[in-house]
């Protein structure tokens, strides 16, 4: 074990303004092989009200990384046993493809070359030991900020900038993932096409403004009954897309209903005008290798179409009797 002294000064009070990542609490992962130093650390993370994990040993802080919701950010000592710093860097920015782990290396290897080394291997920031606590703060508080900015940008491009929900390639790329899920697990999932009944009309009478405003609340109401691993997103225009994993057709076209009604349960109210609104649902369910992602929108189509044509406000379930029609009104 190494040990190394950290020049700490804790301060005073709790600063109001916690270091948060997005309206969310931080996660810290500090890997140190001392004892004192994890402590001494954990001391200041604690101080600054962040959320933290401490590990002594390369593998373990690689098995967090790899885990569901891994950290923020990484306090990362050079000298560890087994797997050493550099190690874990390069294992991270392999692992991270979803998530960005900043990164800090904390070592007392100061020398140009080490920075380089770290660099390249994927350190976001160095730090020299003994570590300053102030100097720490101020280091964590830009990666805060780098994680902030990114975390934007990744909203930006998968999301629909009026509803917030998933845009119509993220939510395709669900589909695509959970479609190979179910062929891999033998595990169904109901697919659910939605459509706002007359939108043009809402367009016509109230305007434009209204219209958004409609879809903003349709959003709003379509997430409000899901599970927290149900997925939805707009289609486009005024169609919605959600995936309902786990769910078989039966399942999935009771599903629907409840969704129908919770949307048309009340007129939604805008500052142009009240508006009442409905939804047509197709419903089909399935994700196995036999069938792919075309298929089943094609099938979720199907439904939707037969739900317009048969007078809208309505589910229709998906069966292999149904053909193409014209289009959807």
């Amino acid at each position: 074990m190494n040990f190394r002294f950290l020049r700490v000064t804790l301060f005073t009070g709790r600063d109001p303004a916690k270091i948060r990542a997005r309206g969310v609490a931080m996660k810290v992962l500090v890997v140190e092989d001392s004892y004192i130093e994890r402590h001494k650390l954990g001391l200041c993370l604690t101080e600054w009200g962040l959320q933290h994990t401490a590990v002594s040993s390369g593998n373990d802080a690689v098995k967090l990384v790899e885990a569901p919701n891994p950290p923020d950010l990484a306090l990362l000592d050079w000298l560890l046993p087994g797997m050493d710093g550099i190690d874990v860097l390069r294992r991270i920015r392999k692992l991270t493809q979803g998530s960005y782990v900043y990164t800090i290396m904390l070592t007392a290897k100061n020398r140009k070359q080490d920075r380089m080394l770290a660099m390249e291997a994927g350190a976001d920031d160095y730090l020299s030991k003994p570590v300053d606590a102030a100097e720490l703060r101020s280091r964590i508080m830009v990666g805060k900020r780098i994680l902030e900015l990114q975390q934007s940008l990744r909203f930006a491009a998968t999301h629909d900038f009026l509803t917030n929900l998933l845009n119509r390639s993220e939510i395709l790329a669900a589909l695509e993932r959970e479609v190979a899920r179910g062929g891999r697990d033998g595990n169904p999932a109901a697919i659910i096409l939605c459509d706002v009944d007359h939108f043009k009309r809402i367009n016509d009478t109230l305007g434009h403004a209204a219209g958004d405003e409609v879809l903003k609340e349709v959003a709003r109401r379509l997430k409000a009954d899901l599970r927290p691993y149900d997925v939805v997103g707009r289609y486009g225009g005024e169609e919605f897309l959600l995936i309902l994993p786990g769910c078989n057709l039966i399942n999935g076209a009771k599903r629907a209903e409840e969704i129908r009604k919770l949307v048309c349960a009340q007129p939604i109210k805008t500052p142009f005008g009240t508006s009442s609104v409905t939804i047509s649902i197709g419903v089909t369910a399935g994700c196995d290798d036999k069938r792919s992602v075309c298929d089943l929108l094609r099938e979720a189509d199907l439904s939707l179409y037969a739900a317009k044509k048969n007078g809208r406000n309505r589910v229709e379930v998906f069966t292999a009797g149904q053909s193409a029609g014209a289009g959807q009104s």
